[in-house]
């Protein structure tokens, strides 16, 4: 019997930089043992132009983000939750795994400093869906 998906969701302040790279990586990286979901502690109306543009760069589709506001329920039913600022005020406890990593906030960055982020969180990523795996 297959085990069920773990869900990973990743959370920054807007939803529309940081947890959309590493939700949209972590689907990439292809791993079907893993559900990649992302949420914001304020989210922004749409996604970052840059951040979608690096990841088109990749051959990632990110027509159907739309930045969306953390939940409780959220919170409650993610196997990992992936905060990528530490720190941030969840609306309610976390059930699974906490992960804190700290990347910086690309909100009003250009195309080539947000490669540099993408790479990173593609780096820590991929180093997640790994240990996840196991």
């Amino acid at each position: 019997m297959m085990p069920q998906p773990k869900t990973v969701l990743f959370i920054c302040t807007h939803n529309a930089g940081r947890s959309q790279l590493g939700a949209h990586l972590l689907t990439h990286v292809g791993n079907e043992h893993l559900v990649a979901t992302s949420a914001g502690i304020n989210p922004a109306e749409a996604i970052n132009p840059a951040v979608a543009a690096s990841l088109q760069e990749l051959g990632i589709d990110t027509s159907g983000a739309n930045p969306r506001a953390v939940t409780a329920e959220d919170l409650d039913t993610a196997d990992v939750v992936v905060l990528m600022k530490p720190g941030l005020s969840l609306p309610g406890p976390v059930r699974g795994e906490l992960v804190e990593w700290s990347f910086p906030d690309p909100s009003n960055w250009e195309a080539d400093g947000v490669r540099e982020l993408r790479d990173a969180v593609n780096e820590s990523v991929r180093g997640l869906a790994a240990r996840l795996a196991d």
